[in-house]
């Protein structure tokens, strides 16, 4: 019997930093089967229902390990009480689950022999331990190329931008890259004064000590963009376009079938419904929901929403779970005037059988990478509405580059008020530019199919390329 090769993965805490990593592993086990994953979690409080539900399906050879969660309690007293910023919250738990993941990897590493870990970029920490124990270490970067270019080059822009990023009056040109305005960057660099923004640059100065960079997307998406990566990082870390690696979906067949969404959308036009959703844990203020609401009503066309309760913190519910009603927050007669024209989900939807149907035309999106992604496997053109992290990035990508998206004017206190959001969608579902914008997605669409071809496939390729220098690691010098 062949030896199996062991990896370990680390994802740092939250279903949306769980998710990636595992797909990637399930993607690696399903070319190679003599492969075995352990996935070390670092969890804030106990696991999520959905966290042990999903990590229930998976193949006997991606093996779940759950540390010691870290209590709310304790990243509170470490802020002194203050509100605290998501990035923080995640970086945290990595840090006070260290010795728990010390105790994992040289267990295992003892036992099976480990060849590689590949830590999420909130996991970096991680790497040194990797690096005592002679084990080869990568990031997996959940995102595209262009942001994944931001985190190798921002310790350099830091350095020759004095300025906040969110003040620059000229856009930042990154090789590859299409030009982006520094207010669009990560929201972690937009104020110099914030512990966040010190914490993003040495998550960035980390990366440059593994031995590789996997990034979520592939070379017939972002074409320039790679290439620029490459050839500047020829030594370390050495960068592998690993994409697309998309969710399979979270949820059984009997809930997909049952969904009272899908039956809905069986009984409408082909390419008549948009779709609105803003991830797993993305929020809109009251304000920007009632705009929102009425930019819907105001559209005149279909639409399937999934909903959620407002806040003016737009990632509110990225870590925890909303127990307020959201249908009890949208504007008074709503529900009833849009029978027949609309449906409204509170909080969660299956988005992946929602725009794989017929009858979906477009998608109103948070511009999360995994959404994109989605979007484009499907074929469904965009209108990008992006709330917090990346997702500003990711809207200037696929609309100034890929062009593959509208995006909506924001008024001066940051809102986008109902008559725009009416207008592109009427644009985008029926008018010449939305026409344009589908065609340009079906060939990314095929694009899509062919990276992921077992065979001939670029991410196929460097998959194996990879899996063949983790087998031939024997734990000697790299």
């Amino acid at each position: 019997m062949e030896k199996k090769t062991h990896i370990a993965v680390i994802p740092s805490a939250g279903l949306t930093h769980l998710v990636p990593l595992i797909e990637f592993s399930k993607r690696l086990v399903q070319l190679f089967p003599d492969f075995h994953v352990n996935c070390i979690i670092p969890t804030l409080g106990s696991p999520s229902s959905s966290s042990i539900a999903y990590l229930q399906t998976l193949p006997s050879n991606i093996h779940s390990i759950f540390l010691p969660p870290v209590h709310e309690k304790d990243i509170i007293a470490h802020q002194n009480d203050q509100p605290v910023h998501i990035a923080v919250q995640i970086q945290r738990v990595v840090t006070l689950s260290l010795p728990y993941i010390r105790q994992e990897l040289e267990s295992l590493s003892s036992r099976d022999g480990l060849s590689a870990l590949i830590a999420d970029p909130f996991a970096l920490e991680a790497l040194e331990i990797a690096s005592e124990l002679n084990i080869l270490s990568y990031v997996y970067c959940p995102f595209s190329a262009m942001a994944s270019s931001l985190y190798l080059r921002a310790p350099m822009l830091e350095k020759t931008i004095s300025v906040e990023f969110r003040d620059l009056q000229d856009p930042i040109e990154m090789p590859g890259c299409v030009p982006i305005q520094g207010r669009d960057l990560i929201d972690s660099l937009q104020d110099r004064s914030n512990i966040v923004y010190e914490q993003f640059l040495e998550r960035c100065r980390r990366i440059s000590h593994a031995d590789g960079v996997l990034v979520n997307s592939f070379s017939e998406l972002e074409t320039e963009t790679i290439k620029a990566l490459q050839e500047e990082f020829k030594g370390k870390p050495k960068i592998y376009p690993v994409g697309p690696i998309l969710q399979s979906g979270l949820c059984s067949e009997q809930d997909i079938n049952g969904s009272d969404c899908l039956k809905w959308l069986n009984n409408q036009n082909a390419r008549s419904v948009l779709y609105v959703s803003f991830g797993s844990g993305g929020t809109v203020s009251q304000d920007q929901l009632n705009e929102l609401a009425f930019g819907l009503e105001l559209s005149s066309k279909k639409f399937l929403w999934v909903v959620r309760a407002p806040s003016k913190i737009a990632s509110a519910t990225y870590l925890g779970f909303e127990n307020r009603n959201p249908l009890d927050f949208l504007p008074e007669g709503f529900l009833e005037r849009i029978k027949g024209k609309g449906l409204v989900i509170p909080s969660w939807a299956p988005q992946i059988q929602i725009l794989s149907h017929k009858a979906i035309g477009g998608f109103l999106s948070h511009c999360g990478w995994n959404s994109i992604l989605e979007s484009i496997q499907k074929g469904v053109p965009l209108i990008a509405f992006p709330l917090f992290g990346e997702q500003r990035m990711n809207a200037v990508l696929v609309t100034n580059g890929l062009k593959v998206a509208l995006r909506p004017q924001v008024n001066e206190n940051g809102m986008v008020k109902r008559g725009e959001i009416a207008k592109l969608i009427e644009s985008l579902m029926e008018g010449e530019e939305g026409k344009e914008i589908r065609a340009r997605m079906k060939d990314l669409n095929d694009a899509t199919a062919n990276a992921l071809s077992e065979e001939f496939g670029s991410s196929a390729k460097i998959l194996c390329q990879m899996a063949l220098k983790w087998k031939n690691f024997g734990g000697i010098e790299k």
